[in-house]
């Protein structure tokens, strides 16, 4: 997979893994998730990362999305 966005770098990856949280303490943890998933996942290699933040009169959404490729080890 490529990805390609306004710049002239294309980023090989092979796999996408979004994080998201719309309540307060859930947001608060979201980066000891992503923690917890890349140790889990030591033959991943974080290619880049999107950082979404969205609302709406009721929720705040967070959502973090790792582009990353997977060793063949």
């Amino acid at each position: 997979m490529a990805m390609s966005g306004s710049g002239s770098n294309n980023l090989q990856f092979s796999g996408v893994k979004v994080f998201s949280a719309t309540m307060a303490q859930e947001r608060d943890q979201l980066g000891e998730k992503i923690t917890q998933w890349l140790k889990a996942n030591p033959g991943v290699e974080i290619i880049d990362k999107i950082v979404t933040q969205s609302s709406d009169e009721a929720f705040h959404c967070l959502a973090i999305t790792l582009f990353y490729n997977a060793s063949a080890t």
